[in-house]
């Protein structure tokens, strides 16, 4: 029984138990049977349908109910209606209560966590049996009516449905395909052109919508194709209509901003279609195993290099590299100190590895790479940024595509990262949404290596030495040397790979200036590219491989648009410049139904890499800042300077960034006068503009939600800890000062302390000294620690005075274990769009709070009124049932 009442969806549990309630009064239940037969005999409108339940509900506010009953209705409705307070009626709550039940009627909010029935849901269900007899007896049509509707809403019917639509064998024939992409091509290319009228452009959209949300859980490359088609449809039908239909010709002004709203359109259409056809079909590419005899393996050099990062960033890295599994005699190490800091020669002498300098620091990174060719000879050599700790098996699962193929040039592994990179970190959502690199690793890279057009990232990447040396070293003309380096090598006919299994993990930077200040270099480098050795241009490359580096390169470029689309909204609110000249109904039906293809689209598409919202969110914080480098770049690309990213450094206390959020602040600002603008015209201006005026306000509010979640990145949070903790889950034991062994499980370790999980509470207290023991392969290691903590079966260790063999040990059974870093895409669920968008809200709203609470005094009034007015709007929005309470 309690499996039938979880599967019942909310609305379904409230209007049975509105039923049960009443249906049992005789003249309440004769009034309802009267009214379902005229429906059945009159065919009433859907809408009369709709409203039955409210009817029930009205007729049952005049029967008298015993104190049970009532607080039984009383605790329903608190569960399902939990945002609505005390008194009910008011303007605000009414609100609630209409929304909250739309919200209740059309999606599914039944909660999939395992909860005990409460003898209220027991008692209920009885009732509603017994009001199901009395039902059939009375109007058979009408059961089979409830049993159709019951049946089609339930969500495990609808779940087979998708499965037995998803593993269909008419998605895997051949000819079915050629037809099915025949067709759309075809529908593509009257459809884009075609003028409609008002109507018939919605009925187009409808049906287009209909159909990609249909699909959007239909398992296959079919279904996304299909759904690629669509968006590049509509999307394309829209940017002809704006080039066609739209342009303000009578205004100047009105012209000048549409020219420039419609070109950020264009560029974003163009990101669109690049990125649709980048990663429609990821490669997926998996190691291959190396031969048995490894007198045959070939010789590696590991190129360690370092500028100004403190030796205790360096140090794990090298030693965790001194673990790789490869024959010693064919392994050799190097640390690349451009510092020339004589604690580091001491370092490398200590644990034999080689250390290399020169006497300048000319090309940075590059130069000091290529410097280091000169003197070393490896067959291969792997790179790792000196925060970067590789696991053990980092070789065995990236050589294999060397031997198997002698083009091949670069095996790429992710770029992981074991701390939180400043989104993460201020936003306090550390391994719940995916961070901003996880798209690009996640995803991208796959569909590159689809294309033969890896990208070299610069760390944890295997490259061949006689490649290098035919292009002359690593490319020293830009700042983004790594990527010109896999330009140069593909363009003289080498193979690029990539291994999407983490190999290593890193530090991200420390907070977000240095975040910021990572990604100018980066968009300074690409457009560098872009001028110097344009991948669209010269020999080498196929018409794919051009299209790839095409889109990495605008990706860089989109500041100008983005600043754009933050302010297009307010030429219509401040100075009355139709930029868009259409009637309000077709600017709605072209543009909203497009951008929810587009989203539904890419949520599909993305999935668990890049979260709905979250990117414009990205290009917000960044747009403005690399504007101007890229724009100079494109002028003069010889102009600028590599600048090394800060790492391991602390946040003493928590502060606001004021300096960097300064441009986000004064978008927000403006954008939040222009909806108080909006507001004024819409009562005292010309009542034809009302239309596109709310449309502009709308759009207004959507950058006011982006930017809030912009201005929340700036509020710095403390950092203290000199170490990461990182989360994992493998055995070991302690051994405690009287003997004895107690099995534990690791639950998280830094440099300098370990996390445990025991089976029993501990008679351990703090300070106790124990021995930890663990194991890597058939060999067993054991550490000092002293306990730092307890609370119930959970302990802290810190590790103190361990010697350099200790050291080592201890880094072989934790950083470079083989699958320390296995999990990197395994916390987060497929995007949900409507999620996702409620999750940047609320990050927006803390952005206002963040302003509130470290703005200066005189600021504090104005901005903690605009924060109230966002959250009482807040407050009125749909939310989740709370769950039921356990009884015994």
């Amino acid at each position: 029984m309690s499996n039938k009442i979880n599967s019942v969806s909310v609305p379904q549990r409230l209007l049975k138990v509105l039923l049960s309630l009443v249906l049992t009064k005789p003249l309440v239940r004769f009034i309802f049977i009267k009214f379902y037969g005229y429906y059945n005999q009159h065919k009433m409108s859907l809408l009369g349908a709709f409203l039955l339940p409210f009817f029930v509900l009205f007729l049952s506010l005049f029967i008298k109910l015993d104190n049970n009953k009532k607080r039984e209705i009383k605790h329903k409705l608190q569960r399902l209606y939990p945002h609505v307070s005390q008194p009910v009626l008011t303007p605000s709550n009414c609100v609630r209560i209409v929304l909250q039940s739309i919200y209740l009627t059309l999606f599914n909010t039944t909660t999939t966590s395992q909860q005990h029935i409460t003898i209220e849901q027991r008692k209920t269900w009885r009732k509603v049996t017994r009001s199901a007899r009395l039902l059939r007896l009375a109007d058979s049509k009408l059961v089979r009516s409830f049993k159709v509707l019951w049946l089609v809403a339930r969500k495990q019917t609808k779940t087979k449905s998708y499965k037995a639509v998803s593993r269909s064998s008419l998605w895997k024939n051949s000819t079915l395909k050629v037809a099915f992409l025949t067709l759309l091509i075809f529908a593509v290319a009257i459809f884009i052109t075609v003028p409609f009228s008002i109507e018939a452009q919605a009925v187009f959209i409808s049906l287009i919508l209909v159909v990609a949300y249909s699909l959007r859980r239909v398992e296959g490359q079919i279904a996304t194709i299909v759904m690629i088609t669509l968006s590049v449809t509509t999307s394309t039908r829209y940017l002809w209509w704006r080039y066609t239909d739209t342009l303000n010709w009578g205004d100047p002004l009105a012209l000048a901003l549409g020219i420039g709203l419609l070109l950020a359109e264009s560029y974003a259409w163009l990101v669109l279609i690049l990125g649709f056809f980048q990663t429609i079909n990821p490669l997926h590419r998996k190691p291959i195993a190396l031969g048995k005899d490894t007198a045959n393996w070939p010789t590696v050099d590991i190129y360690i290099p370092t500028y100004n990062e403190p030796l205790e960033v360096v140090k794990p890295t090298t030693i965790a590299a001194q673990s790789i599994d490869w024959p010693a005699d064919k392994l050799n190490i190097y640390i690349l100190d451009d510092g020339k800091r004589p604690e580091f020669a001491e370092f490398a002498k200590q644990i034999g590895v080689g250390y290399l300098t020169r006497p300048d620091n000319k090309h940075a990174k590059a130069g000091n790479m290529n410097h280091a060719m000169k003197v070393t000879n490896g067959d291969y050599i792997a790179i790792f940024d000196c925060d970067h700790i590789p696991a053990r098996s980092f070789l065995q699962m990236t050589m294999g595509q060397f031997i198997n193929d002698s083009k091949v040039c670069l095996v790429q592994t992710p770029h992981h990262f074991f701390s939180a990179d400043p989104f993460e970190r201020n936003l306090k959502n550390h391994r719940k949404i995916p961070n901003e690199n996880m798209l690009f690793y996640g995803l991208i890279q796959d569909g590159n290596d689809m294309w033969d057009a890896t990208f070299f990232c610069g760390s944890c990447a295997v490259l061949r030495r006689s490649a290098l040396e035919e292009i002359g070293g690593f490319a020293v003309e830009t700042v983004t040397e790594d990527a010109h380096t896999a330009l140069r090598m593909q363009r003289a006919g080498y193979k690029t790979t990539y291994i999407n299994i983490p190999q290593a993990a890193g530090l991200a930077t420390d907070s977000l200036s240095a975040h910021v200040g990572q990604r100018i270099r980066w968009a300074r480098g690409m457009a560098q590219i872009f001028r110097l050795d344009n991948p669209l241009f010269g020999k080498g490359l196929n018409i794919a491989q051009r299209l790839c580096y095409l889109n990495a390169m605008l990706h860089f470029l989109s500041g100008i648009p983005r600043i754009v689309f933050l302010t297009a909204p307010l030429a219509l609110i401040y100075f009355n410049a139709q930029i868009i000249y259409a009637p309000f109904v077709a600017i709605f039906l072209y543009i909203v139904p497009t951008l929810l293809q587009v989203k539904i689209t890419n949520s599909r598409i993305q999935g668990k890499y890049r979260y709905s919202f979250w990117g414009e969110v990205y290009e917000s914080v960044l747009a403005w800042y690399i504007l101007k480098p890229t724009t100079v770049a494109l002028i003069n690309p010889n102009k600028g300077k590599f600048n090394v990213t800060e790492k391991g450094g602390l946040n003493k206390q928590d502060h606001y960034d004021w300096t960097i959020s300064k441009p986000y602040i004064i978008l927000l600002l403006v954008n939040v006068l222009g909806m108080t603008y909006g507001v004024f015209r819409l009562f005292f201006g010309d009542s034809s503009q009302i239309g596109v005026l709310l449309i502009s306000m709308l759009w207004a509010s959507y950058n006011v939600v982006i930017l809030g979640a912009a201005v929340a990145v700036a509020a710095e949070a403390k950092q203290v800890r000199s170490s990461h903790r990182i989360k994992a889950n493998f055995p070991a034991a302690i051994r405690l000062a009287n003997g004895r062994t107690i099995k534990v499980k690791i639950t998280d370790y830094s440099n300098n302390g370990v996390g445990l999980e025991t089976e029993h509470n501990h008679l351990c207290r703090v300070n106790d000294k124990v021995e930890l023991l663990m194991s890597r392969g058939l060999k067993q290691f054991s550490f000092p620690t002293y306990i730092c903590n307890t609370r119930d079966k959970q302990l802290g260790l810190t590790l103190r005075d361990l010697d350099l063999e200790k050291q080592k040990a201890f880094i072989q059974c934790t950083f470079s274990r083989a699958d320390a870093w296995l999990d990197w895409q395994e916390n987060f669920k497929h995007d949900k769009p409507s999620y996702s968008f409620s999750h940047v809200f609320y990050t927006s709203l803390k952005g206002f709070k963040n302003l509130i609470f470290h703005a200066p005094n005189e600021l504090r009034p104005a901005i903690a009124f605009a924060s109230r007015v966002l959250y009482f709007v807040a407050s009125l929005l749909p939310k989740k049932p709370t769950k039921v309470l356990k009884t015994s």
